[in-house]
């Protein structure tokens, strides 16, 4: 007989996704749906959503999604921001109140461009120049904490189950081309607003289900490079890795792929010989970016999704396609309350990335 609070489920946690490959508009009341079915895989310590496509009125601006612990906060937040960018709007995020949904912070957005005097005399481009602001509010502005920071995408999370997140946050009211989501249960790391998923850096955003061994490793080297993981999880550091990976170091998603789940030695000798020496180049070069453990993550990124399993798939991970649209989720149920009629369902292989982009052509609003 268990106690109440002392099951572990080590298997627990949900993710699930839909994408309009055409950039149809979707209801993020969907992907709220979606998540719901899938409610005894969390446990209330967290939930969120991520949404493409979704501020199409200031696409070309950077979206900031900030938590504020005190006023005092966002005033010092707000004082950086304004040395460093262009706000052309700020307000309150819209929420309803909701009776499972308790001591949240202030939850503030702003649309915003680096100012140009500030971008030439830091010689970055506009996206590191970004993200180098957004570490530096999240690493050295007490109790600010800039959660969402891409163009036309949001992210949207909290203490909470997901659908009661999803109410929260009023996700009825947006439309995008892509949705994922995530309904949290924490095992080994605790459950506070800033460490439930997604997590996001720029455009990049992360829902994951499961435990990495590898986090000290991984930590280490990504910190060498300006990243700063202080948000007590160990799913932040996913992020960071593929923002230095394929913005910064210009690697593919699917050689990101190869570098974060990469095949075995005894699997890269099977191959041939071209594929064979990048495979082995990839290992040996970012030996310290290899992700142990089990793991299935959703990665979405500006006009895409990525689906990835560790190599030896130990979470579980489903795809299903109808017409333009794709959906990923942990159990099939999920993908059926949005879809039920399937033209094709299938589980990925360990290690092997589904990447799904907007068609030529579309723009997602």
């Amino acid at each position: 007989m268990s106690i109440e609070g002392q099951v572990r489920i080590p298997s627990g946690c949900a993710i699930t996704s839909v994408f309009s490959k055409s950039g149809e508009n979707i209801s993020g009341r969907l992907v709220v749906d979606s998540i719901a079915t899938m409610h005894e895989r969390s446990n209330g310590l967290g939930g969120g959503f991520a949404g493409y496509g979704i501020y199409p009125q200031y696409k070309d601006l950077y979206a900031f999604h900030i938590f504020y612990d005190t006023l005092a906060a966002r005033q010092a937040c707000e004082a950086f921001i304004d040395r460093h960018f262009d706000v052309v709007n700020l307000s309150k995020i819209p929420v309803r109140k909701h009776p499972n949904i308790i001591d949240e912070p202030l939850i503030w957005r702003y649309f915003l461009t680096p100012l140009p005097t500030k971008l030439k005399d830091s010689q970055l481009d506009e996206s590191e120049f970004t993200k180098r602001c957004v570490i530096r509010i999240n690493d050295s502005i007490e109790g600010a904490y800039v959660f969402s920071s891409g163009k036309n995408m949001g992210v949207f999370k909290a203490v909470g189950y997901p659908e009661d997140v999803g109410d929260f946050y009023r996700l009825e009211d947006y439309e995008g081309y892509c949705w994922t989501a995530h309904g949290r249960y924490p095992t080994n790391t605790p459950g506070w607003w800033g460490g439930a998923h997604p997590f996001a850096l720029l455009g990049y955003s992360i829902v994951h289900n499961g435990e990495i061994s590898s986090y000290d490793a991984n930590r280490r080297f990504i910190e060498m490079y300006g990243y700063r993981c202080n948000l007590q999880t160990d799913t932040e550091v996913i992020t960071y890795i593929v923002d230095f990976l394929h913005r910064r170091r210009g690697l593919t998603l699917a050689e990101v792929a190869s570098v974060i789940a990469a095949p075995f030695w005894t699997t890269i000798a099977t191959k041939p010989a071209e594929e064979r020496e990048k495979l082995t180049y990839l290992r040996n070069t970012f030996a310290s970016l290899l992700i142990t453990g089990p793991f299935s993550i959703l990665l979405g990124f500006d006009g895409g999704i990525m689906a990835l399993n560790d190599r030896l798939k130990l979470r579980s991970m489903v795809v299903g396609e109808r017409g333009d649209r794709v959906y990923i989720a942990s159990e099939e149920c999920a993908i059926r309350v949005m879809e039920p009629d399937l033209e094709k369902l299938w589980a990925p292989r360990g290690g092997e990335p589904v990447i799904v982009r907007l068609n030529a052509g579309a723009q997602g609003r």
